[in-house]
């Protein structure tokens, strides 16, 4: 990266997370750091848009922006808002974003792990993915919750210079989503997504007026050893590098659709 690059961050905990300073603090080192992130914590988001309500953009101070959206809300206004005078006032223009397009955007660091089937939840992923599926190359950074950021950042900072090569190697925007365990021994390790086993349950409750309401999700979760997978990574001490397709068709049953598709 230049001195001149733009690197646009993101996250799903919010603008104020030390996760995110952290990685401003890095990136600043090395390029132009813009952050374009949402309000409040927006975690299990997943790849959401807001298409049914009104945003609000907030510059918070110079080179950060709050949107009271989701992550890939936020990514997707930074990277798609025209900086055009307001149609209320001609002499208040509304405010550039990103005023080129970014080099690469960096999504986390998420104060907490996004291995295995967490990457289809996850809103640090797909902010990091909204970037790769309009050009950008793209890392989603997490991390245990008590981590070292600065030393996260550090790797983010490493790791964001090879995605961008390989990008223009493969000629196509690249995702990668990176997990960082608590007492990381320094290295890395290629792997594929595992598995987490959440505990299921729907918990009900009552309100002051006697409506239900409910609470989503068990309080427990394992994984079962599986090497080669970003979970066994993870136990292992290494931070767990996983390449992430944009392209999900099952291509070995195209075959087999096409057989459904002629007899319905």
């Amino acid at each position: 990266m230049l001195p001149t690059d733009i690197v646009l961050l993101s996250n799903d905990d919010g603008y104020s997370s030390p996760g995110l300073e952290a990685l401003r603090a890095a990136f600043s080192q090395v390029a132009v750091t813009i952050i374009a992130a949402p309000e409040t914590e927006q975690s299990a988001t997943s790849h959401s848009l807001s298409l049914h309500r009104p945003l609000r953009l907030r510059c918070v101070r110079e080179g950060v922006f709050a949107i009271d959206g989701t992550p890939a809300d936020c990514v997707y206004v930074a990277l798609n808002a025209t900086p055009v005078e307001s149609q209320h006032d001609a002499t208040a223009a509304r405010p550039v974003i990103v005023p080129k397009v970014p080099r690469i955007v960096v999504s986390g660091i998420n104060l907490g792990l996004n291995l295995g089937q967490d990457v289809f939840y996850s809103g640090t992923v797909a902010a990091a993915r909204e970037a790769a599926l309009r050009g950008i190359p793209a890392l989603a950074m997490s991390a245990h919750a008590k981590a070292d950021h600065a030393a996260v950042a550090a790797l983010a900072v490493r790791l964001a210079e090879f995605v961008i090569d390989a990008s223009e190697a493969d000629g196509k925007p690249l995702l990668y989503n990176v997990n960082v365990p608590l007492n990381w021994n320094g290295k890395v390790r290629s792997a594929r997504i595992g598995s987490r086993i959440y505990e299921p349950g729907v918990e009900f409750r009552s309100d002051p007026r006697g409506r239900d309401y409910l609470w989503l999700g068990g309080v427990g979760v394992r994984h079962e050893d599986d090497p080669g997978s970003d979970t066994e990574a993870y136990d292992a001490g290494f931070a767990s590098l996983t390449p992430l397709a944009l392209e999900l068709t099952l291509h070995r049953e195209l075959a087999r659709a096409a057989q459904i598709a002629g007899q319905v």
